[in-house]
Formats: structure tokens, C-alpha cells, sequence
């Protein structure tokens, strides 16, 4: 079925969405702050939804990072459920899309949202700056889109998330080159932080019809990621 065509589809079914909480991961105080600038989280969604399909951004996204039916995929920030909801018909009844954020303002309103359009594959799950909360062996895939310069805890958060990844489970982060003030990510900067985990850049694709760009890693495994007191802060603007 054609992603476009996926993403029309319309959902009758009303049902709640799922809660989730994973055991804690490695506390914040044994990670070093970043060394640039945090950008504050300013609203669950980047721009307007119509602005995004027209630009074609989750069909490039879902392209370059192959997903499709039956897998489960991680919407880090997931804020007012753009990708949520455009996702979870691609994953279908046999997949699974986990919505985290540690707003729980947001994650109301994307629980009523999910409520509203039936959606029986979506688990609501709140996390924390360095500790996404995820279970363990559970995704194919993880995405952060338009708010990684929004993490207060980068070097905790890219530790913590790796156990939840399975074998060959690949991340991927959407943002536009800018200082990270200015709400934006230059590329060798987010090159550097995952470095500094232990993650391994695969590509670097400039999205069409904007100024984004979706960077994607693998991850180390759990026994070969950086210890977070050997973790070096990068130093970017």
C-alpha cells in the first residue's frame, strides 16, 4: 500500500491509549551537562501538520529508515503525535508505536488524540531528560524529530536508550542546522554526542522541502557503550 495512501487511512475504532513505564536507567548525576546551549521546549508540535505532509517529511523519514509493518518504533518527544498518528497505520496491528515525552501536558492531549482516531497500537509512555523509560529488546526503531536540542540530558538520555534498542535497531534525528539556541542542531555537533556514547552515524540525508536533515546511528551494545564517567562533553553553540 502506497504511504500516502497509509497515511489517510481513517481509524473508527475508540479505545484508550495504553500507559507505560519502563524501570529507571542510570541517574542523571553520573552524566556531564552538555556544553552548549538547551533550547526550552516551546510547544508539543514544530509547525503546522499540513506545512509537514506537504513538505513530505515522514514519507522521506519512513523511507530512509525502512519502517514498515510489525515493527516497533520509539517517537522520543513525541509532543502532540504528528508522527504518532502518521506511523502507526505504517506499523499496522502487529507493530507498535510508543509516544514518550516528559511533558505530561502533551502527553494528555496526545492520549485524548489517540482516544479520538482508535488507535490500538500505541502505548503513551512518560520518560524523563536522561531516561527515556523504554523496556528492554524492544525497538526496531527510534526517532527524536525537531526537538534534540530541547534535551536537557543528551549524554544520559543516548546511554539510557540503548538497552531498549534490539540488535540492529537503528536511531534516527531530524533537525535543521542551526545553533542549538536558535532551536536548531549543526551536524558535527550531534555527530560528536552520539559519538561520545558510543554511536555510529550511518548517513546524513538532507531532507527535500525544507531545511531539515535526518541523521541516522547505530547504536553500541549495552557492554560497549561509553561509561558515563568516561563520557566527553562536546563543546558546540
Amino acid at each position: 500500500m502506497m504511504i500516502a495512501t497509509v497515511f489517510a487511512a481513517t481509524f473508527t475504532i475508540s479505545v484508550s491509549a495504553q500507559e507505560f513505564l519502563a524501570g529507571p536507567g542510570t541517574p542523571a548525576a553520573a552524566f556531564p551537562n552538555p556544553n552548549r546551549p538547551v533550547a526550552d521546549i516551546v510547544s508539543p508540535s514544530w509547525r503546522g501538520e499540513k506545512e509537514r505532509d506537504r513538505a513530505g517529511e515522514p514519507r522521506q523519514l519512513v523511507r530512509l529508515l525502512g519502517i514498515k509493518s510489525g515493527m516497533t518504533v520509539a517517537d522520543i518527544g513525541a509532543g502532540s503525535g504528528y508522527y504518532v498518528v502518521r506511523l502507526s497505520p505504517i506499523v499496522g496491528p502487529h507493530g507498535r508505536i510508543i509516544a514518550e515525552d516528559v511533558v505530561p501536558e502533551y502527553l494528555r492531549g496526545l492520549r485524548n488524540r489517540v482516544h479520538d482516531l482508535g488507535l490500538q497500537n500505541v502505548v503513551v509512555s512518560l520518560g524523563e531528560p536522561h531516561d527515556p523509560r523504554l523496556p528492554a529488546d524492544s525497538l526496531d526503531i527510534a526517532i527524536l524529530v525537531h526537538m534534540y536540542h530541547e534535551i536537557t540530558q543528551p549524554y544520559g538520555l543516548l546511554y539510557n536508550l540503548v538497552p531498549a534498542l534490539k540488535p540492529g535497531a537503528r536511531v534516527g534525528i531530524v533537525d535543521v542546522r542551526g545553533p542549538t539556541s536558535e532551536h536548531g542542531t549543526p551536524p558535527d555537533l550531534l555527530r560528536c554526542e552520539l559519538a561520545a556514547v558510543g554511536y555510529r552515524e550511518i548517513s546524513l540525508d538532507q531532507l527535500t522541502g525544507g531545511n531539515a536533515y535526518l541523521a541516522i546511528f547505530a547504536p553500541p551494545s549495552v557492554a560497549s557503550r561509553t561509561r558515563p564517567e568516561a563520557i566527553v562533553a562536546c563543546k558546540g553553540q
